[in-house]
């Protein structure tokens, strides 16, 4: 039986999807396992919080969201009802996780900003804003006008979008701007301050902003292109590793924000104990005006700074 070109590029599109999807769940698997020890470390012995709580969301989502893909992508389905049902169940878990991802990153560009109230008006009236307008277009879509398809070769799973799918640009370009807003806003803040603040646990923060933001905006950049330019299932193919691959960032980063922070808090309380042994030396020995070198040495291992405002808000 001869299929015709479009039934060959619908059904390679499938497969190079369903090879996406299968890569990043074994790139998903070997990250949970070769960082469980930090993560369980975190889980067990950090204080219960809503960080915490949006940590445990962002890190396990993606969990739900590749079995369900997995599952869209490689079982045999000719129910076109039930490939809608998934891809709205799909866009969903998509939706909850970037916005938790984005959300961990938010928080840290306002305590960064030391809350500022204009910021924080404006954060609270823009990404409610995003959101609306991604959920609105993102369920208008696959639930109303995009038409689904199934491949007419045997032996190809999986179903795909054969129309009606453009507008899915619109929420990756509303992401990208909001990427390059809060990227600029974190390096303004690096500029200004980085003189004044230089604590370790300061800069590995604004180097996390800024390299998570920059991955952000280019994979929005890229997925509205993909979105416009590509046909069948190729117009899906990024928007899965976009939002896992940033949910691994945001949860690695602040595994190692915590575990940073934790290691400072250990080596602080040496210092404090060994600075004291030190200071009674030297009250036996030059009388109290001794005490106050070590005093100084104390502030500047502990880091001070602006950096209390960050530790408060992402619960460290």
């Amino acid at each position: 039986m001869e299929y015709s070109p479009d039934d060959i590029a619908a059904a390679r599109s499938l497969q190079s999807v369903g090879y996406m999807f299968v890569s990043m769940a074994t790139f998903w698997i070997y990250d949970y396992a070769s960082s469980l020890h930090e993560e369980w470390t975190f889980l067990l012995q950090s204080n219960w919080s809503k960080v915490k709580a949006l940590y445990i969301v962002t890190r396990y989502i993606p969990f739900l969201l590749l079995t369900e893909v997995l599952y869209m992508g490689l079982s045999p389905n000719d129910n076109i009802d039930k490939c809608r049902l998934l891809s709205n169940i799909s866009s969903a878990l998509v939706l909850i996780s970037a916005v938790s991802s984005e959300c961990f990153f938010i928080l840290r560009t306002c305590a960064l900003w030391n809350n500022n109230r204009i910021l924080v008006v404006a954060m609270l009236i823009t990404v409610p804003t995003i959101i609306g307008v991604s959920v609105g277009v993102t369920f208008a879509t696959t639930a109303g006008s995009a038409t689904y398809a199934t491949s007419v070769i045997p032996g190809i799973t999986g179903c795909y979008w054969s129309s009606g799918s453009i507008q899915l640009f619109i929420p990756y370009l509303l992401l990208s701007a909001l990427e390059l807003g809060l990227m600029i806003l974190t390096i303004v803040r690096a500029i200004q301050s980085w003189k004044i603040n230089s604590s370790h646990l300061y800069v590995v923060l604004l180097k996390h902003n800024i390299f998570y933001y920059i991955c952000g905006f280019l994979f929005s950049v890229a997925n509205v292109f993909v979105s416009l330019l590509l046909d069948y299932s190729y117009n899906d193919i990024l928007q899965v590793v976009q939002f896992i691959i940033l949910a691994i960032l945001a949860t690695r980063m602040h595994l190692h924000l915590w575990h940073a922070n934790r290691d400072a808090h250990s080596s602080d309380g040496l210092v404090r104990i060994q600075m004291s042994d030190m200071a009674r030396r030297d009250i036996l020995s030059c009388g109290l005006f001794g005490v106050v070198p070590g005093a100084l040495g104390l502030r500047e291992v502990t880091g001070g700074g602006g950096f209390g405002s960050v530790r408060y808000v992402l619960d460290l």
